[in-house]
């Protein structure tokens, strides 16, 4: 049996960033991806193929309440879900690291500061090129520099959004993208600012990602990195006294072979990860592996998430829409104390996009003419750890069962919206996220989850330490969303990548 220094499972936003950032330290490293590299082909650009077919998604199939089939809108891949995310990469608000009070209940403080993770969001946004512009958006935490890149610009018909939406005395702001981009040079630029870019691979590897960003360039240029595709990791095992991983068991080429390693690092996705601390329950750990606190799998968050179209009876021809953002309601408003949310634009929908979630009768037509009418917007709000918002591994299959909570709150944002853009005329009506948009299941868009194995100071209430260092196991790490304590309400993937640095900083020292 091979022995490595550090085995890394998953290659995702976390594996994948970590994996860069102790890719010279000459230590001999594996790492696991069940995926393979998404295939670069004409249906990367394909909406029917993309969005109805769901083509880059996994086909298996989990259970929820009521033992109910749950079809997870998830994809195995190296650069795990960051091949078809939006690449809006948002730096958590400084306040979202305190005790904050919200209508439905309390959102914890976490056991770090925004300030022990600004130069590591730095760092992130530096290696996942980040276009942005600081000092507009009015809840933006202290900052130690400029946006690597500078923001993109908004096309005319948003261009004209936001100014309507700043005489109104709002504070509209460009959303922070990791896009490879030069709009002074488009010729020289990789990306081409077209229309499938969010939820779509990018066919011109312009869209920053834990493939194209971190894991090949880690691999190609570090002789010490063997990289196995197509390699399921089903079960840890632990030494005797059960401190320690000394193995991991991994399904390959229709066989099942074990790997050994000094330090193991799990980067499967916060419900992945969690299922498979569960499944490699033994005597000394009957619970799950870490699982003395009993938290492994619970505190399980995905956000509040609703998609709105704006119809107006003016044309939007907009073909890269999303770059606008808002967050003058993050907190609340004059006249309500609690938080609500953030409010982003979309990547521009199309009648394909509206066809999967639309009644099927629906003429094409009507499809069309909604789509070249409409600006499309993404609400979110925070949800509530709740510990029986939980992953569980029953009879061998992965169960998520969640609740929506914290719901007063998101709700005014979505109504305070829908006024506004009534007000300003940007739309005629509304049709709601669960009548046209794609994904109806809520539990289904599970993009943004987090929360499944926090850390904190306290053994018998989180499952990791500070350095994401199981509590109960000497060498055992969880680099990826299962870390939060709270959830904030943009998007996390900034969070888990500049985490990564930190802790990927901690184990080169831990191995030197």
């Amino acid at each position: 049996m091979e022995h490595y220094d550090i085995i890394i499972i998953g290659t995702g936003a976390g594996g994948g960033t970590l994996l860069h950032k102790i890719s010279t330290s000459g230590k001999k490293i594996l790492v696991l991806e069940r995926g393979n590299f998404l295939p670069k082909e004409k249906a990367n650009w394909d909406t029917i193929e993309v969005f109805q077919k769901e083509r880059y998604h996994t086909k298996e199939v989990w259970k929820t309440e009521g033992d109910k089939d749950l079809h997870p809108g998830t994809g195995y891949w190296v650069g795990g879900n960051t091949k078809v995310y939006g690449a809006a990469l948002f730096r958590l608000r400084e306040k979202d690291f305190e005790r904050i009070q919200h209508a439905g209940g309390i959102s914890p403080e976490w056991p770090l500061k925004y300030a022990d993770l600004e130069k590591y969001y730095a760092e992130a946004e530096e290696l996942f090129c980040v276009h942005g512009k600081m000092g507009i958006d009015p809840t933006e935490a202290n900052r130690s520099g400029e946006y690597p890149y500078p923001a993109v610009s908004h096309e005319p018909r948003i261009q004209e959004l936001h100014d309507v939406l700043q005489n109104k005395g709002l504070h509209p702001f460009y959303i922070p993208l990791g896009v490879k981009l030069n709009e002074t040079d488009m010729l020289a630029s990789a990306c081409i600012r077209c229309n499938t870019c969010d939820g779509f691979p990018c066919l011109l590897h312009a869209k920053s990602d834990a493939d194209i960003n971190c894991v090949r360039p880690s691999t190609q240029k570090n002789s010490n990195i063997t990289l196995l595709t197509g390699a399921k990791a089903v079960r840890l095992n632990t030494n005797p006294n059960g401190r320690s991983v000394i193995s991991v068991d991994v399904e390959l080429n229709d066989t099942l072979q074990q790997f050994e390693a000094d330090l193991f690092v799990l980067s499967a996705g916060a419900i992945n990860s969690a299922a498979l601390l569960l499944k490699s329950a033994n005597t000394i750990h009957p619970g799950g592996l870490a699982n003395s606190s009993g938290q492994v799998g619970r505190n399980f968050m995905k956000h509040q998430n609703a998609a709105m179209l704006g119809i107006s009876t003016k044309k939007n021809p907009t073909v890269f829409q999303k770059t606008l953002a808002l967050n003058d309601f993050y907190w609340g408003e004059a006249d309500y104390k609690y938080p609500m949310g953030h409010i982003q634009l979309l990547g521009k929908a199309n009648k394909d996009m509206l066809r999967a979630d639309a009644p099927f009768f629906t003429p094409g037509m009507v499809l069309e003419e909604m789509a070249e009418h409409s600006i499309d917007w993404w609400m979110t709000g925070e949800d509530l750890p709740v510990a029986d918002n939980r992953v569980q591994v029953i009879n061998g299959e992965i169960h998520l069962d969640y609740k929506e909570n914290n719901t007063e709150g998101f709700n005014r944002l979505v109504n305070k919206w829908k006024h506004i853009l009534k007000e300003i005329d940007n739309g005629d009506s509304f049709i709601p996220h669960g009548i046209y948009m794609r994904k109806t299941i809520p539990l289904s868009g599970i993009a943004h989850q987090v929360g499944t194995a926090r850390f904190g100071t306290d053994p018998t209430g989180s499952v990791l330490d500070i350095y994401c260092k199981t509590h109960d196991m000497d060498n055992l790490y969880i680099v990826d969303g299962s870390f939060f304590p709270s959830s904030g309400a943009v998007n996390p993937s900034l969070t888990i990548i500049a985490n990564a640095l930190r802790v990927g900083e901690h184990l080169l020292e831990r191995i030197r």
